[in-house]
């Protein structure tokens, strides 16, 4: 496991993040990985979480943004 070579965490999309990280959350449930490979899964793993929280925090400021947009063209100044 550690000598696999990754893509850096900070270059994949959501879609690849989030697929990278149910594959490691397997292999981790199936109990077959040395400690040492245990470890070197749940930090990657814990840097994809972190990737994926990342683009759905910017899908979602972007959506704001288009609503806040809407609600300007339409004279609304409520939310």
């Amino acid at each position: 496991m550690p000598n696999e070579d990754f893509t850096p965490v900070e270059n994949l999309s959501y879609e690849q993040a989030r697929e990278e990280l149910m594959g490691i959350v397997s292999k981790l449930e199936s109990g077959a990985s040395s400690l040492e490979d245990s470890l070197a899964l749940w930090e990657r793993g814990e840097a994809l979480a972190q990737r994926c929280e990342e683009w759905l925090d910017g899908a979602k400021k972007r959506l704001d943004a288009a609503k806040e947009r809407r609600a300007q063209s339409n004279g609304d100044t409520s939310e």
